[in-house]
């Protein structure tokens, strides 16, 4: 869905992007509009699409699960699981699936809390295609906002 942003939406996606326990007020402060315009704009932004959401980042080792690593996918046909991401409704341990074009179909990231809980997982997954995995050592680039400009 295309939106037509103006100054004063990039202004506000980029500090919601920054933080998104901002209140109104605040975020009224810094872009220089009135509170109600504020929540009026941000709440346009989340019914047109450009807000998908807000959640927390946590770090994976703080909750007791040191073990991340990227899955590359080859499963095409009725057991893919871009196709059918419900086939993974019941594995907390994924986190993201990214559906890719060229020879793979799809990089999985999951969080363990052991090496031999990864390689069930890895079991798991190789019942949907073909699967090969890295571990993640370090994010030297965490995630970043998308630039609105």
């Amino acid at each position: 869905m295309s939106t037509e942003l103006d100054a004063v939406d990039r202004a506000l996606l980029d500090a919601l992007q920054e933080d998104a326990r901002l209140s109104y007020n605040e975020l009224a402060r810094r872009v220089h509009v009135s509170p109600p315009t504020v929540a009026q704009r941000v709440r346009r932004l989340e019914n047109a699409g450009v807000i998908t959401g807000y959640r927390a980042t946590v770090d994976p080792t703080a909750v007791g699960r040191p073990v991340v690593a990227l899955v590359r996918m080859k499963c095409y046909g009725p057991r893919c699981i871009t196709v059918h991401p419900e086939l993974l409704d019941d594995c907390p341990e994924v986190v993201e699936v990214q559906r890719l074009t060229g020879d793979i179909c799809s990089v999985v990231k999951v969080v363990t809390t052991t090496i031999s809980e990864l390689e069930r997982l890895l079991v798991r997954l190789g019942g949907y295609g073909e699967t090969s995995s890295a571990m993640v050592l370090s994010t030297p680039i965490p995630w970043r906002p998308v630039p609105t400009g």
